[in-house]
């Protein structure tokens, strides 16, 4: 028997417009249109299990990105800085 996530996504008409309008655009990265996916996907009551397999994912990228959206909504989908030295990278030679 499928486990039941305890995070369950129930989104304002304003999210829903939001994260719809990130699935159809294709000029944004892919991690961005994949969060929107299995939020919206969540909303219509579709087990992690599912949405991972729809989306060709792992069932724990969407348990993160579900629980993600609960605690912090929006905002949540976003990147966050990285730990560690930033990439530098060396001038380009004149040649």
């Amino acid at each position: 028997m499928p486990r039941r996530s305890p995070y369950v996504v129930k989104l304002t008409g304003e999210e829903r417009r939001s994260l719809e309008t990130k699935v159809r655009k294709y000029t944004l990265p892919y991690r961005d249109v994949v969060r929107a996916q299995i939020v919206l996907m969540a909303a219509q009551g579709i087990g992690n299990g599912e949405i991972a397999a729809r989306l060709n994912t792992r069932r724990e990228v969407v348990w993160q990105w579900r629980k993600r959206f609960c605690e912090e909504r929006l905002p949540g989908l976003e990147e966050r800085p990285r730990r560690g030295r930033p990439a530098v990278f060396p001038p380009r030679g004149g040649r």
